[in-house]
Formats: structure tokens, sequence, C-alpha cells
């Protein structure tokens, strides 16, 4: 059975315009679907806790007597750590300690340096008080995602995270309450798609209001947090998940098959790409796809995701395989070489690299350290993987001495009265006599 996944080379006259018609992706965002989520926000900001309860019966068949019952108590994030199994508890803790470990290094800490005439000029480096973190519930779990946000989070000092999951017809996973408990989650409420969106971003009477809201979601989440960026912080619009790979020729053609394979089963407009120099390799990978495909859980979905947006590309060399990853900007690009660390400095742009033949990227979902919450849709040319960063701001701190503020005071009057800002001008002028 065919896998249908298209072959390329750039020795096609066409090739970057078929490039860049695979790489083309269309939300499913639409009009109705922002007048859905506007219509939502909207009530949300104005009834609350009522529309909350009113959401959670329509769209989860959740039917709530108070609003008290929105928030899981901690002793049931708890109950669900003890009741794990040594070997997924164990697994957990390893992942926690690893991602923790990782970005402490991340940690930016406030500076200021002084001048010769007495100006102190830095930074002061802040935590939010307050953030959001919405993780997809019911079957669809991933408490990867719990750990990947709210570990940052908490490194960067931040005083309160408050965890929002739908729980469908009241169905919870253990995991993700236990990662929650893992990784001291303040709150949590069972609240899913828009409305929790909006009660994060303007607040209940039950649900505090955030500073900014992390964590993926559907259609309507990405919808919901575009429209309230602005009033909160957003981490980011994530699109469906990419890999592309860079390949010699001398991997397993089975390991790249199912590396290919790791995103493609995310969801059908999943990104799966194969570079490579040697015509014959990948024909050997193509050879793996067909062979292990009907092997897979979810070959339908990968099946769908490689013929709609898979792609095996052969390449002149090595030189213009990275040439094309630096077009792509992917959010995962495997190294699959000898020697990655002698391609390294010459990618520009992706969201995470995995160097060399042993690692997986799967290995960075869930327990490597560095953050999964990565750039798509090429926007790693401009951003990058959520860190504590992200949860820390920056003011800048400027104390002029008298004699700073006679020189300094001089240049911003020119400046000031060049642009017609006459009050400027003169407020630096008052403090020139006091010098």
């Amino acid at each position: 059975m065919t896998t249908m996944i298209k072959r390329l080379t750039t020795r096609s006259d066409d090739f970057w315009s078929q490039l860049d018609n695979l790489l083309a992706w269309e939300s499913d965002s639409n009009a109705a679907v922002g007048n859905t989520v506007r219509a939502i926000l909207d009530d949300v900001r104005k009834r609350g806790d009522v529309a909350l309860l009113e959401y959670c019966k329509r769209f989860d068949q959740l039917d709530l007597t108070s609003a008290a019952e929105l928030e899981i108590p901690h002793a049931q994030l708890q109950t669900a750590l003890n009741n794990l199994g040594d070997e997924q508890r164990q697994a957990l803790e390893r992942a926690v300690t690893r991602v923790r470990d990782y970005h402490l290094h991340q940690y930016q800490s406030s500076w200021r340096y002084t001048e010769a005439d007495g100006t102190v000029l830095g930074q002061q480096v802040t935590p939010l008080d307050r953030a959001g973190l919405y993780v997809p519930g019911g079957k669809a779990a991933y408490p990867s995602s719990v750990l990947m946000n709210a570990i940052p989070a908490k490194v960067a000092g931040v005083a309160e995270l408050i965890m929002v999951v739908p729980t469908p017809a009241g169905e919870v996973n253990p995991l993700v309450l236990a990662a929650a408990a893992l990784c001291h989650v303040d709150r949590v409420f069972r609240l899913g798609g828009a409305q929790a969106v909006a009660a994060l971003a303007y607040g209940t009477a039950t649900v505090p209001a955030v500073d900014k809201i992390v964590g993926p979601g559907n259609i309507y989440v990405a919808t919901a947090k575009g429209m309230v960026f602005g009033t909160v912080g957003i981490d980011m619009i994530a699109g469906p998940s990419e890999i592309l790979i860079i390949c010699d020729g001398l991997t397993d053609p089975d390991w790249i098959a199912m590396d290919l394979f790791s995103q493609a089963e995310h969801d059908e407009d999943a990104q799966s790409i194969l570079l490579c120099p040697d015509a014959s390799y990948l024909k050997r990978v193509e050879e793996s796809i067909a062979r292990l495909l009907p092997t897979m859980e979810r070959e339908a979905i990968i099946r769908q995701s490689l013929m709609q947006r898979g792609a095996l590309i052969e390449v002149a060399d090595l030189d213009e395989a990275v040439k094309i990853a630096n077009h792509i900007a992917p959010e995962h690009l495997e190294l699959s070489l000898e020697d990655p660390e002698r391609w390294l400095s010459h990618i520009k742009h992706a969201g995470a690299i995995f160097m060399g033949r042993f690692t997986a990227e799967a290995l960075g979902d869930y327990c490597a350290g560095p953050n999964h919450v990565l750039p798509t849709a090429r926007s790693a040319r401009f951003s990058s993987p959520l860190g504590v960063y992200d949860f820390q701001k920056r003011s800048s701190i400027i104390n002029c001495s008298a004699t700073a503020a006679a020189t300094l005071g001089v240049t911003a009057s020119v400046l000031a009265r060049g642009e017609g800002l006459t009050a400027h001008a003169r407020s630096a002028e008052y403090r020139l006599t006091d010098a």
C-alpha cells in the first residue's frame, strides 16, 4: 500500500515554488469561528461564572451546581500523583528534574553599572504576578504540556500559576493532574475552549485574571488567545507540528521513517520533510514508511499527513540542504549526520535542533530538558522557544547625577526641539541650572 508521499528534487526548475506550496498552511480559523469566539469572550466578560457554568454544560456535558465546583482541589491533584504506578511516577519525576535543570540556566537577573559621572544605568528583572496555563483535556491530554509550560513559569518566580483543563463528561486525566502536582501549579479549574481563555483574560468571581496565557489548544482556543492579546500576553499562536530532517544517507532508514511519523501522528496538518543528497537512500526511507505505516496505531492520521504535507527531497549536497532548512525555519530540525557540529553554525532558523543520529525529536518532547513549545509555520525566523524569559519582565533603570543631567540635558533639549516637543526640551533644560 503506497503512502503517496511527495518526492521532490532541487534539480526541478520550479522546485522553490513547489516547496513554498508545500509549506503553505491555512488555519481552519474563519469568520464563523471568529464570530463564535468573539461572542463567548464577550459573554464571559459580562456574565462571569454564570456564563462559564452554562458553557461547561453545553460543550463539556458537565452539569455543575455552583462556580466553586469549577476548581479541582489540591487534594485531588495529590491523590492522582499518589495513585500513579511507579514507572509513570518515576518517568514524570525524571522529566520534571531535567526540564527544571535546563530552565534554571535561562534565569535572568537584574543588573546595573555606574558611569564615570555617577549616573547609574541598569535593568530590573521581575517575574509576572500571575500566569495562566491552558492544557488540553479529556482523551487528548498531554501531561508533557504541563511540564513545559509550568516549570519555566515557576523557575521565573511567577507568584501564582493558574491552570485550566477541560474535563468532558467529567473525564479527568490522572497524569495531567499528577503533573500539575509535581510542578506546583497553584490552582486548577475544569474549563476548556474559548470560555477558559476568556476567564483567564478577564477574570470572574471564581477564576482570577492572569497577566499571560500560555499553552496549546484547538482552533477556538488559538483564536481566543489572539483576540485577548493586548489585554493579556500570550506565548504564541501555534500552527501544526513540523519536523525537518537533514540526513547524509547513513542513518537506519527505519529510524528516519519513525521520526517522520512522530510528527505526522499529531494531526493531518502536521508536516514531515526529509532532505538528503542520496536518491537511493530516499527510496529506502520510502520503503520503510510503506512497511512500518500499517503497524502504527494512528495510521490513518499519519498517512493523511504524509500525503498532504510530507515530502522526501533530493538535494545536491548538504550545503543546499542547510539553505533549504533556513528557508523552511522548522519547528523541529534533526541533523542526522556524521558530524552535526560542523553544520550547526550554519543553521540560522529553527525552533529546536537535534544533533546526531541518536537524538530523536521525541526525546525533546518529553524529557531532554529544553522546552517543547516551539515556533511553527516559519516563525522560527523571528521567534524562540518558550522559556523562563517569557515569564520575566525587564524594567530600565536610569538614575542621573547632576553632572550627567547637565550633559545629557543639552543633548535631549536639542533633539526634543528638533521634534517640536518643547515641553520635553524645557523639562531637560530646567536641570541644567542645577548642575
